[in-house]
């Protein structure tokens, strides 16, 4: 145990474990089943004790990335729609994507946030956001923030679950990373429900008959 704590600490000292953390923030931005939240909960629970890697620089860095990683996720949405790959045109993807698109309109600020602390759903949103033409002027401030927020939030939680075990990185990482895991497991959770009830919503506007003139 000893030894794995000394290579943990050893490697978050190393000048490109920050360049791994952009990376990983970027990738995940576009692509989920790289783990980014990981990556940074994990070295700020290093960071709570072992005071690397900085955690101002950690958190600018993980933000940077996230910045970047959501407004390609943008991109992608707007050169290729909504049904480019197969796993798009699935029926949950598609009311995901549904859903999405009316929540862009109506309250794109709280969506666009609140999606950024959700692996899969931030992809899914900064998808449908390039794909239904959201102004990308609008998309860039809002990701500017949220990136900073979720930055903040995960360096927030590394820190202070971090702080607890000095003697063991491995471990203060680990329950760190599973508390971050866990909340952000909760706002998907809440989000699936509120989507849950958009096609009922959907269908009783479509079969209301028209209002008379």
């Amino acid at each position: 145990m000893q030894a794995i704590n000394d290579f943990i600490l050893a490697a978050a000292g190393q000048p490109w474990v920050l360049l791994l953390v952009f990376a990983c923030c970027l990738i995940d931005g576009f692509f989920p089943p790289v783990p980014s939240e990981s990556v940074v909960v994990g070295l700020a629970a290093v960071a709570a004790t072992a005071d690397v890697p900085n955690p101002v620089l950690l958190t600018v860095v993980a933000a940077a990335g996230a910045f970047s990683g959501d407004n390609i996720a943008y991109l992608i949405g707007r050169a290729t729609g909504t049904g480019r790959w197969a796993w798009m045109r699935r029926h949950r993807a598609q009311r995901a994507v549904l859903w999405a698109g009316g929540e862009l309109r109506k309250r794109p600020a709280s969506l666009i946030m609140v999606a950024r602390f959700i692996p899969i759903g931030r992809v899914a949103v900064n998808l449908t956001a390039g794909a239904t033409n959201y102004p990308h002027s609008n998309f860039v401030g809002l990701t500017v923030l949220s990136a900073m927020l979720w930055s903040g939030y995960s360096v927030g939680i590394g820190l202070f679950f971090g702080q607890w075990f000095d003697d063991n990185h491995l471990l203060g990482a680990t329950i760190a990373i599973i508390c971050a895991i866990s909340l952000g497991i909760a706002v998907d959770l809440a989000i699936s429900r509120l989507r849950g009830r958009l096609p009922e919503e959907l269908g009783a506007d479509q079969s209301a008959p028209p209002a008379e003139g």
